[in-house]
């Protein structure tokens, strides 16, 4: 079907194994620079952008109060990202939201937030009985994650410096908040593509930030080791089928729900509709080899993504169909692998 945004695909987001460990970040580095090379910034509505090319794609937000980001890209690209912001508004940046706690969707934290300004003054701190840095992030503009990507950031090995992690955090299923004119919520998805995912939905802007819990690119990562299952993946994509709108009955308008992925190309209620069918699918086939006794090698070998695969699969790179087809195996109890479960830690800010 036609792309939505003048019908331009955004470039492919370069993916940072994410899922391995965040001490290879330095190592990486050029590596990351040479294969992102320059990011691209598409236009969604007249103050909401993407920025594709420097990691996980990002959202950007514009307004009178300034610039609100969801997610901030890999580390290697954040001089580029800032650069493409400046571009767009001379405002500072108030909030990063963080839709995981993946290295190509948290690597830019440090340096685009220490560019940003705190939405609250030290004297709003100082009033509420509190310091700049539990309320005002020391001034920075503020990191908010659920309270699961702070926990699993914190008990990483190798460690994860703590500049990348969030500084505000919340345990409950929504964090709302009313910014640019624009309310905006926060909703925690548990137990999908990990156990910490949210997706971020502009209410007035009618464009939701989803995160890895759509993936153009390839299927879903279902992060096992950090709590993602297959439900979980399927329970988030219908709830986004919920909030999603497609434009009926006036089909030739161009308005409709923006779904803006973590990586790949934006995607409306139909793409949406055809991506979960396509995941459901190979769930019930793979559920059916299960009860037959199948292993997982004769689960793969009976190529359960058939139909599929062209579109979503691949077979190189840091996520490929056969390990997509192994996740499915493992949460719908074809084998004995368990996710540890996220402990609780202390927020640094509620």
């Amino acid at each position: 079907m036609k792309r939505l945004v003048g019908q331009r695909r955004l470039a492919p987001a370069f993916s940072l194994l994410s899922f391995l460990a965040f001490g290879a970040w330095t190592d990486s580095a050029p590596a990351q620079r040479a294969a992102a090379n320059d990011v691209e910034v598409v236009q969604l509505r007249p103050n909401f952008y993407v920025i594709g090319g420097a990691g996980g794609n990002i959202v950007v937000q514009t307004g009178p109060e300034g610039v609100i980001l969801v997610d901030s890209g890999s580390t290697a690209m954040a001089d580029e990202v800032l650069a493409a912001i400046r571009r767009l508004t001379p405002l500072p940046i108030r909030y990063i939201i963080n839709t995981s706690m993946d290295a190509d969707h948290v690597g830019g934290n440090e340096a685009l937030s220490k560019e940003g300004l705190s939405i609250l003054p030290g004297a709003v701190a100082a009033g509420a009985g509190l310091g700049d840095d539990v309320l005002a992030n020391f001034g920075f503009a503020s990191v908010l994650a659920h309270e699961n990507v702070l926990t699993r950031m914190s008990a990483a090995e190798p460690p994860i410096p703590s500049a990348f992690h969030p500084t505000k955090t919340f345990f409950y299923h929504i964090y709302s908040m009313y910014l640019n004119g624009e309310g905006i919520q926060v909703i925690h998805q548990p137990a999908a593509h990990t156990d910490g995912d949210v997706i971020v939905f502009f209410r007035r802007g009618d464009v939701i930030a989803t995160g890895d819990l759509i993936d153009t690119t390839r299927f879903p990562f279902i992060d096992v080791e950090r709590g993602g299952t297959l439900q979980g993946e399927l329970d988030a994509l219908n709830r986004l089928m919920d909030l999603s709108i497609h434009n009926v009955p006036l089909l030739w308008y161009p308005d409709r729900t923006f779904l803006v992925p973590g990586h790949g190309h934006v995607y409306d209620k139909l793409d949406l509709l055809e991506y979960r069918d396509a995941i459901t699918t190979v769930r019930d086939r793979v559920q059916d080899l299960i009860d037959q006794g199948l292993t997982l090698a004769q689960v793969q070998a009976a190529n359960p993504t058939l139909g599929y695969r062209s579109q979503y699969g691949t077979d190189s790179g840091p996520w490929t169909t056969e390990m997509f087809l192994e996740a499915v195996y493992v949460t719908l109890g074809g084998g004995q692998k368990t996710p540890p479960p996220a402990t609780r830690t202390p927020n640094r800010t509620k």
